[in-house]
């Protein structure tokens, strides 16, 4: 699930990629010779169609993200965390049994 949700994420940013570089910030860009008051072709709001869908997309490639996230933590990195800790609890433990034998052995005479 979130190897689907990150090809949409890359296809949603490339979209919106493509929809940046047609606008221009001061009116100009492809989609000026759209919005002119002579129009004998094109659509009278293009730029505002372009903006909106330019914010839409952001606004899903921050939902997806989210829900990547989300599903991300239930699949892969729980694993990885028990793993980590497994390793740290057989750690903690060969090091209390070493703790609790005793360096020599108390049966041998040490006054030799």
């Amino acid at each position: 699930m979130t190897l689907f949700l990150t090809i949409l994420i890359v296809l949603a940013s490339i979209l919106v990629v493509l929809l940046v570089l047609v606008q221009n910030s001061k009116g100009g860009g492809l989609a000026a010779g759209f919005t002119s008051g002579n129009q004998v072709m094109g659509a009278p709001k293009t730029a505002d169609f372009l903006e909106k869908a330019t914010w839409w997309l952001i606004a899903i490639i921050v939902l997806l993200a989210i829900f990547a996230v989300g599903f991300g933590k239930n699949n892969g990195v729980s694993e990885g965390e028990s793993q980590i800790s497994e390793q740290v609890q057989e750690a903690a433990s060969e090091m209390q049994q070493q703790a609790a034998t005793p360096a020599f052995d108390e049966t041998e005479d040490v006054t030799e």
